[in-house]
């Protein structure tokens, strides 16, 4: 399960928690303006935006899990499990695979405006990237600076949903997400007062109870109430530093450690998250193991080239010595 957000103070940021059992070994993958990318039903794309986000580079193909566009514009696929539904390829449609999507859109728009054109169009075709990768039940973040949309293909066809806290996590669906916020409406960042009962004096016990009820579980809707509340009421500078910083709290309080949720054999943990300021193209990470905060810049790379420029990602935890 994973959760995604997203942030502006003097910039723009994007980002996500991918957490799972195992890591497929991504890779920070930028994608330059002339690689040409081919679409199984929609023909090829030879010159494009150029991308920065974390891939599994899979036979020369970035699978992007969040990728960023040099135009800003942003996208991230998260686990949608029980909900999504692919549908077969339909005549008069652009049929895009699940691993196209974010390219096709990244690839072509600068705005959640433009991209909200192309959807017009858009079937999300049932193909598999390979018989060792079936496509992935995914549902979808799409942001800008001014605004944030969910895409989510489920049995009753594509539904778009406006996302006014600019957040995402898992199943159910959007519109459950967001009636859910409501059972959370008395939660406050304000110090608790008494409307329990008029007359009787009953006295805080601790700070912060003005937000008691706010969940910590695990779940996908207690991530999105937990993610939603703490990014709405940050407190943040505009610098850069404190922006970053900032932005990996909001995600470190959905953090999810080894060992609180078993799958299997295994348990599920943040492999990595990341934050993207969209505005300079500069995409920073942290792994489980190197809370550290690396950097990629794509405008350090050329742009102009036809293959991708990958970078590892640096997992383990770098300490710095004071004496």
């Amino acid at each position: 399960m994973c959760t995604a957000a997203t942030l502006k103070t003097r910039d723009h940021y994007f980002g996500r928690t991918l957490d799972f059992d195992f890591s497929y070994s991504e890779t920070v993958t930028v994608t330059p303006r002339s690689f040409p990318f081919r679409f199984r039903m929609a023909g090829e794309i030879p010159s494009h935006y150029a991308l920065i986000g974390m891939a599994f580079v899979a036979g020369g193909y970035p699978l992007y899990y969040d990728c960023t566009n040099e135009k800003g514009l942003s996208m991230a696929g998260l686990n949608f499990p029980g909900y999504a539904e692919y549908k077969d390829p339909v005549d008069g449609k652009d049929n895009i695979a699940p691993f196209e999507f974010i390219p096709w859109i990244l690839c072509r728009c600068e705005t959640v405006g433009e991209a909200r054109a192309l959807l017009e169009r858009i079937n999300i075709a049932n193909i598999d990237f390979s018989p060792e990768l079936p496509a992935s039940t995914l549902h979808w973040i799409i942001s800008d600076r001014d605004s944030s949309i969910v895409v989510e293909s489920v049995k009753e066809g594509l539904k778009i949903y406006d996302n006014p806290f600019g957040i995402l996590t898992n199943s159910p669906p959007f519109d459950f997400q967001l009636l859910n916020v409501a059972t959370y409406l008395n939660c406050t960042r304000e110090e608790a007062v008494n409307r329990f009962a008029d007359g009787v004096e009953i006295v805080p016990f601790s700070r912060g109870m003005g937000g008691f009820g706010i969940p910590g579980d695990l779940s996908s809707s207690s991530r999105f109430v937990k993610a939603a509340f703490t990014k709405l009421n940050t407190v943040c500078g505009d610098s850069e530093t404190e922006s970053i910083s900032q932005f990996f709290h909001i995600l470190g309080s959905v953090a999810q450690q080894k060992g609180c949720c078993r799958v299997g054999k295994e348990f599920e943990y943040t492999i990595y998250s990341s934050c993207c300021n969209t505005d300079r193209g500069i995409y920073y990470y942290t792994t489980y193991e190197n809370s550290r905060i690396s950097a990629v810049d794509m405008h350090r790379t050329d742009l102009d080239a036809s293959v991708l420029t990958s970078y590892p990602l640096i997992e383990g935890q770098q300490i710095e010595y004071q004496n």
